[in-house]
């Protein structure tokens, strides 16, 4: 089996606001190979972006890690601090944030900004454009643009500059966070080629995403979050082909394809508030096959075939 890449053991990050604690992410664990394209799905306020954001130790106020590590290359991310902290950020992983329209200084030249996250790390100048040229000209775009300023650039354009400045370093991990947000249909086509030709090439792409459908058609590995858990995780094939929490099917269920012969089908009710989870499974108020047991127990994650992780009372009590 291939030694994994990123490992997050028990991570628990809230959320502390004069109105609560919000759980935004509670005791989430798994791990994820290299050179895969493992993507994140969940409705919004599932945790997927603040699971991101723990993986760079960039938790915004007042947020705050509970409990739980994150290793990426067998390096412990949460015990970094300081400088060692601000190295590993380009070097073993970097991200990739979700709106291009501001991820860059509009009133700097995007080479500048490229160049900029090499020569924070020790790049020689000269050698910081030359290698700006040569991720240009991999990624699709005319080493001419390094003299371009954002607003003179589309917006698929600057969203291949932020991937340009989040691979400058060749990190061993990039999150991706929404990163097709706001493009249209052949420019969302685009950016995905990109990330897929990376992982291709060695990188681990972690994407986060709403769309299950982006994910069927790009990820090999799929982790579905609900409110702040992790409720099912295996290869692309297992969980979008052979879904087994109840979530995971609604999630397929309520998606729009050509190839669908029935209407897409809406999950009942809403995310629960993060602030007051109710008992048990926290999916439990809006799945039909609850039971006692899920009201009263939180399940556990069990693999329920090799590789296919699930965190759901039905497999635990042999009801699947």
């Amino acid at each position: 089996m291939t030694e994994p890449l990123l490992v997050v053991d028990n991570l628990k990050v809230y959320y502390y606001t004069l109105t609560g604690i919000v759980k935004a992410v509670d005791g989430v664990s798994f791990s994820v190979p290299g050179s895969e394209l493992a993507a994140v799905v969940g409705e919004s306020g599932s945790g997927k972006t603040t699971l991101g954001y723990s993986i760079l130790g960039l938790i915004p106020p007042p947020g705050r890690r509970v409990s739980g590590r994150i290793l990426i290359d067998n390096v412990d991310i949460t015990s970094l601090h300081g400088e060692a902290l601000r190295r590993a950020r380009g070097e073993l992983v970097s991200m990739v944030f979700q709106n291009p329209f501001t991820t860059l200084d509009p009133v700097r030249r995007v080479g500048d900004q490229v160049v900029e996250v090499m020569t924070e790390h020790g790049v020689p100048k000269d050698e910081a454009w030359r290698r700006a040229e040569e991720i240009f000209t991999k990624l699709g775009l005319p080493p001419r643009l390094l003299k371009a300023y954002p607003h003179q650039l589309s917006g698929g354009q600057r969203q291949r500059v932020a991937i340009a400045a989040a691979v400058a370093l060749n990190p061993k991990l990039v999150v991706a966070d929404e990163p097709t947000t706001a493009l249209d249909v052949i420019v969302q086509e685009q950016i995905m080629e990109l990330l897929d030709s990376l992982r291709r090439q060695g990188m681990t792409i972690m994407l986060i995403t709403h769309d299950i459908a982006l994910a069927a058609t790009w990820a090999t590995k799929v982790i579905v979050m609900y409110a702040g858990t992790l409720v099912e995780y295996g290869s692309v094939e297992e969980v979008v082909g052979e879904p087994l929490h109840p979530y995971t099917r609604g999630l397929i269920n309520a998606t729009p394809s050509v190839d669908r012969k029935d209407r897409p089908k809406s999950i009942p009710g809403l995310p629960p508030d993060l602030r007051r989870p109710p008992p048990g499974c926290r999916f439990h108020p809006r799945c039909p096959y609850a039971m006692d047991k899920c009201r009263k127990e939180p399940p556990t994650l069990i693999e329920a075939s090799p590789g296919h992780y699930v965190s759901c009372h039905l497999y635990t009590e042999g009801r699947r």
